[in-house]
């Protein structure tokens, strides 16, 4: 398989590329081009060097919640649990697949590397790119075969045959701008959803400037984005906190929790406990090598 060859040519192409979780694991990364930056905000591929992980123990983390959605399409066979309370309480995740907007993090286990292809969605891109709202989505993984149908596992064929990382989200950055052929940006009623949530500094004063009752406001919203207002809201705060955490490492907790408009190291506590499930503390400790993957005890 094309996920074998070793990836090259990668600084001049704008892609960066990290470690994650192991050495036998490269995740590159760049943004998409002009077209799709309207719905896209940035395009990912693994390269999981399957032919030496055999063996490795298997990694349990907590995916972060970042208020968005993402598209994934794994190109190895390798299954990808999804866990319940206990690491016996799990489902098997399709290979393509579209996870919605959540509100706190989900658990899951990986038993090997995994050679994968994916995009980052902005808010209201779900309706364009699948056809369904956002809040259809919200808090659940959902096969793309289900959204797509047969052009989902044509494309994972597609990906499959192709040996480097550009090639594969080449290809996977067009097949997504021909889902969007007559769109030159988000709906001009999403766009200024979005628009008063982050002008205003509470969810009560995005209402009041949209001109909006409370009810519409939040139902708009919720098909658009996938969350209530406020739960948006909490969740982009808790990535701004992570951001400050990782930029300034030796920060204080309390400037964290204060330069990203928590009202108090208290408050900063109790909602990333309930997001990451860890302390900041914690959190900081494990220092995990991609911000929203955090590896965890079994």
């Amino acid at each position: 398989m094309g996920c074998r060859d070793e990836i090259r040519r990668v600084g001049r192409l704008g892609l960066t590329r990290s470690r994650r979780m192991s050495p036998w694991l490269m995740v590159f990364q760049r943004a998409p081009a002009a077209p799709l930056q309207p719905f896209v905000a940035r395009l990912w591929a693994s390269d999981g060097r399957v032919e030496i992980s055999a063996g490795v123990t298997p990694v349990h983390e907590h995916v972060l919640p970042t208020g968005w959605m993402h598209v994934v399409v794994r190109l190895t066979d390798q299954p990808l649990y999804l866990l319940g309370r206990s690491a016996e309480q799990r489902v098997t995740l399709p290979p393509c697949l579209v996870g919605g907007a959540r509100s706190t993090f989900h658990a899951r286990l990986t038993t090997s590397a995994s050679c994968s292809v994916g995009a980052l969605l902005r808010p209201g891109a779900a309706s364009l790119l699948f056809g369904v709202p956002a809040g259809e989505l919200a808090e659940s993984h959902t096969s793309l075969e289900h959204l797509w149908g047969a052009a989902a596992p044509r494309l994972r064929d597609e990906l499959s045959g192709i040996g480097s990382a550009e090639g594969r989200l080449a290809l996977f950055e067009r097949r997504l701008g021909e889902r969007l052929p007559l769109s030159t940006g988000l709906n001009p009623e999403v766009a200024a959803l979005l628009q008063h949530m982050r002008n205003a500094p509470t969810v009560r004063d995005a209402v009041r400037s949209s001109g909006l009752s409370h009810r519409r406001f939040i139902a708009d919203f919720r098909h658009a984005v996938g969350l209530a207002p406020k739960t948006y809201a909490q969740v982009r705060r808790f990535q701004s906190a992570l951001r400050l955490m990782r930029s300034e490492p030796a920060a204080q907790l309390v400037d964290v929790a204060l330069g990203a408009g928590y009202s108090d190291q208290s408050h900063f506590g109790r909602e990333f406990l309930v997001l990451a499930g860890v302390t900041p503390a914690v959190y900081r400790q494990r220092a995990p090598a991609e911000a929203n993957h955090l590896p965890v005890a079994p």
